[in-house]
């Protein structure tokens, strides 16, 4: 496993992309170490005055007006953990949960949390021995933090819940027992800390980034391929064209596609060609990539602050104050991944429909449905099918979350996010966009068959190997869904990106 430091406030989004793909061994910055224990001793000095601090020494949420004894204080902790813990769903896959748990680990190190150090130090070790708590998915509104998820994953610090180790599901207890670890007895503040934050909504949000940023890289590649198949200019991705309008994200897209088409003998053996226009899914690629790309480097400039951020409340600062605030709102991350979703919904729009372009013969001058003995062999029709029913589900998974609000804790916390959800149907989103993309590049790279001897640019060569290494030629009909599968795995495991590094940079690429 790689060995991987977290700097509190200051980690790159490359770091939580490598957490998401896979376990490695975690450690903390040394400089954090003192803020930790700077911030505790606020606390404890606090706890000495005998003044009211909320969550401290006081109830929560519309509770927080009743004071608690001072040997209350730990079981109040832990029945926090406890009564919050009222997730549902299915649980979250280990690459949410350990993003979950790195990015409560930072937001308690910046020092402003008033946790023992004890505390960050248990989480370092259940992330490393790879001990995941199970959160279930559902149960959070994203406003006074992601509780209920939250307080799932504290309830194996303390000896309780459900874990998944090494893919087995056991008790919170035998989890920490067979590690070797003790649970961990919370005191005043610390439930408190971990469960307030928004860090399950940061964490969905991130997995959703990096898997917008996997489909815009394959979207590249299966648009200029497609342009190649139908025998496409590339003539409307000149840079004059895109510098008279002066929209960042579209001058960078339509580089990037003059670049993989660059050196195509399809392209020059119909330069002379009577074709004026393309259709829009063709001719308009850099006018609505250019505005996903521009958008998924906004959220994702959202979502690295966010993951870097101290969220929980009340906060500790130097200097002894304890302030209440709502850091714990999670409106940022809500409305950009609303904004992110839109552009998940586009890319596989515009996708279809170059799907559809591709098996009209009419307008692609290929053969029905890219095969030769149509009406024996039905081709690609009802893959465009599948293609057509996903891109009109993530429509509707694209309606903004973050208008949405409902009030709970008894009018207390009265307009909330629903961060949780609008970043957590990002995952499907991108999963339904990966797949209409699997079919368009399949779709393409048949397309491109029907030109040989001719070839493509050596990028879309390369691509085109790519997809029939695991999916061969379509000379005739088979069964169909491996080849997708295969495919979308492609897209999703980021395969295309080494094709686009030197064209394309984008924010979780170091």
């Amino acid at each position: 496993m790689a060995d991987l430091v977290i700097h509190p406030g200051k980690s790159k989004l490359s770091l939580w992309r490598r957490i998401a793909e896979a376990p490695a061994t975690l450690s903390l910055h040394a400089d954090a170490w003192s803020a930790i224990e700077r911030s505790r001793k606020t606390v404890e000095t606090a706890l000495a005055s005998g003044e009211a601090i909320y969550g401290v020494n006081t109830g929560f949420g519309k509770l927080a007006q009743k004071r608690i004894p001072d040997n209350e204080l730990k079981k109040l902790q832990r029945n926090l953990v406890l009564s919050h813990a009222t997730g549902v769903g299915e649980p979250l896959p280990d690459s949410v949960v350990r993003l979950v748990m790195a990015l409560k680990i930072s937001s308690l190190a910046r020092g402003h949390s008033g946790v023992r150090r004890v505390v960050v130090e248990r989480l370092l070790d259940l992330l490393n021995k790879n001990i995941l708590p199970e959160i279930p998915c559902q149960g959070s509104v994203g406003a006074s933090g992601d509780l209920a998820p939250l307080a799932h994953m504290s309830c194996v610090l303390i000896g309780e819940g459900f874990a998944h180790v090494n893919g087995k599901r056991v008790t919170g207890a035998e989890a920490l027992k067979n590690a070797g670890l003790q649970p961990v007895e919370l005191e005043a503040k610390e439930g408190l800390a971990l469960l307030n934050g928004t860090q399950v909504s940061t964490a969905l949000a991130l997995v959703g980034l990096f898997g917008a940023e996997a489909n815009i890289e394959a979207a590249f590649i299966a648009g200029a391929l497609s342009t190649d198949a139908i025998k496409g200019s590339d003539t409307p991705f000149d840079a004059r064209i895109h510098e008279a309008r002066g929209q960042p994200g579209q001058i960078e897209s339509a580089a990037v596609l003059r670049g993989l088409m660059k050196d195509s003998a399809i392209r020059t053996s119909h330069l002379e060609c009577d074709r004026v226009q393309d259709p829009y899914s063709i001719r308009c690629q850099p006018q609505v990539l250019g505005p996903c790309l521009d958008m998924i480097r906004y959220t994702a400039n959202v979502f690295a602050i966010e993951a870097n951020a101290a969220t929980d409340n009340p906060l500790v600062f130097d200097g002894g104050d304890v302030l209440s605030g709502g850091n714990f709102h999670a409106e940022p991350v809500a409305i950009a991944a609303d904004a992110l979703a839109i552009a998940i919904s586009e890319i596989g729009a515009i996708a279809e429909r170059r799907i559809a372009l591709l098996i009209d013969s009419t307008l692609s001058g290929l053969p029905p449905f890219l095969t030769e003995d149509g009406g024996v062999n039905s081709g690609f029709m009802i893959a465009h099918v599948t293609a057509a029913a996903l891109a009109s589900e993530n429509k509707s998974l694209a309606h903004p979350a973050s208008v949405d609000s409902l009030p709970t804790s008894a009018n207390q916390e009265d307009f909330v996010s629903m961060a949780t959800f609008a970043a957590r149907r990002l995952t499907q989103m991108n999963r339904n966009t990966a797949n209409i993309l699997a079919v368009e590049l399949l779709a393409a790279a048949e397309g491109i068959e029907f030109h040989r001897p001719l070839k493509s640019s050596p990028a879309l060569e390369a691509a085109h190997a790519l997809i029939r290494k695991n999916s061969p030629r379509f000379d005739k009909d088979r069964f169909f869904a491996p080849s997708i599968v295969a495919t979308q795995e492609l897209v999703s495991g980021r395969a295309f990106e080494i094709l686009l590094t030197a064209s394309l940079r984008l924010p979780s690429v170091d």
